[in-house]
């Protein structure tokens, strides 16, 4: 006798969405089930190659809600977020890091590295949750994913070209 893993909600949540991701071209980043303090919360992270607009959060939201309500897979009561992972998005997921090669990266590590806990570099290299930046002044450090307590694209807000796509064609 076979025991089955039982599905996690998130997991359901993002199986329900697929068809709706699929039909409106998207695709999912992130998805999270939160609480915070006495509420919860899904969150689903939503993208889209040409760029997402208000209105794609809006489709999704509306259709992957009537989905959540028809099968009805989470007991408790929550509130349904949608919207896009940002311009400082969050790296979690192994597709992530292999989409974001050459893009600059922050990083702040649970423990310091010669008493610095905070680095930005370009990301070179992942593999097998190892994470390879190169640093200004040409130095490579590389550290295990489980060793940051999170891994987001940088954008520098200070930069003349806020706005402009800095690594189209890279």
């Amino acid at each position: 006798m076979s025991a089955k893993k039982k599905e996690s909600t998130t997991e359901i949540a993002a199986r329900l969405a697929q068809p709706v991701l699929e039909e409106l071209g998207l695709t999912l980043w992130d998805l999270r089930f939160e609480k915070e303090g006495s509420l919860w919360f899904l969150r689903y992270f939503i993208d889209r190659e040409e760029g997402l607009t208000i209105e794609d959060c809006e489709a999704f939201s509306r259709a992957v809600d009537q989905l959540l309500d028809q099968a009805d897979p989470i007991s408790q009561s929550y509130t349904l977020e949608v919207s896009s992972p940002g311009i400082e998005r969050e790296l979690t997921k192994d597709w992530h890091y292999e989409q974001c090669m050459g893009m600059n990266l922050s990083v702040r590590l649970i423990r310091p590295v010669d008493g610095v806990r905070e680095f930005t570099g370009t990301l070179t290299g992942y593999q097998e949750g190892r994470v390879t930046l190169l640093l200004p002044g040409e130095t490579e450090m590389s550290f295990g994913t489980e060793e940051a307590s999170f891994v987001r694209l940088y954008h520098d807000y200070d930069s003349e070209d806020f706005g402009t796509e800095d690594n189209e064609g890279e």
